[in-house]
């Protein structure tokens, strides 16, 4: 019984070993099953693409951005220009005002000097005239006027200046009628010194124009002027 039961078990494991593997229905199945679906036609595939295909982009947005750009480009520009065109105008104003201080008109000139014949101003008495809006007082002085006016000491003056530095021709004297406290205009032949007298706040000058009493810190101002001898003339301005 053992014997048999050993060639039997023998036999079994021959038959076993030449018998072809073969696959089990259970993993059969599984090839055939719902989960694993058959390929799909290469007609059906195409088809089915054309039928979902993706339109292209659009290009509306793209355009309304490019409308954008060229506002923005058309504004800026129109921008420049209004700016440019104002610019150019603001400049010529400018030159043009320039120019035209530079080239003063001949009746403005005239304005700008005033003229006096000597003559017609005897020894011992002054003359007041009007220059640029400006009172001045033109005198004609005497001997003993000039000799009084470079007798005084310096030491005794406000604004220290000698009789001939003020008047290189010391028998003219010509100076604004300004007094140089608060502008205004004084009174020639009076005050304590026989010059001139500003009687708003008491201001004394010599018969040289300089501050000798009151509140005025300057001597009498002199303008630009020449006297032309062999004419008999002075011009001011």
């Amino acid at each position: 019984m053992v014997g048999y039961h050993d060639r039997h078990d023998t036999r079994r494991c021959f038959a076993l070993t030449d018998r072809p593997a073969r696959t089990p229905f259970l993993h059969q199945r599984r090839l055939f099953s719902g989960d694993a679906r058959p390929p799909v036609p290469a007609w059906k595939a195409s088809e089915a693409a054309s039928r979902y295909e993706i339109p292209p982009p659009t290009t509306e947005f793209k355009d309304l951005e490019n409308i954008d750009e060229t506002s923005d480009k058309t504004f800026s520009y129109l921008m420049v220009g209004a700016f440019a065109t104002l610019g150019a105008f603001s400049a010529k104003a400018l030159v043009t005002n320039y120019l035209s201080n530079l080239s003063a008109a001949a009746d403005v000139l005239a304005v700008s000097k005033s003229e006096i014949n000597m003559s017609a101003v005897p020894e011992g008495s002054n003359l007041l005239i009007k220059w640029q809006g400006k009172p001045v007082f033109v005198r004609h002085r005497t001997a003993e006027e000039i000799a009084e006016a470079d007798s005084v000491d310096l030491s005794e003056l406000r604004d220290k200046q000698t009789d001939a530095e003020r008047f290189p021709n010391q028998e003219w004297s010509v100076m604004l009628g300004v007094c140089t406290h608060l502008g205004c205009v004084p009174v020639g032949e009076s005050g304590e010194y026989g010059g001139w007298y500003c009687p708003c706040h008491g201001s004394h000058y010599d018969i040289s124009g300089r501050i000798r009493k009151g509140p005025a810190p300057l001597n009498l101002e002199i303008p630009p002027y020449n006297i032309n001898e062999d004419e008999g003339t002075i011009v001011i301005g």
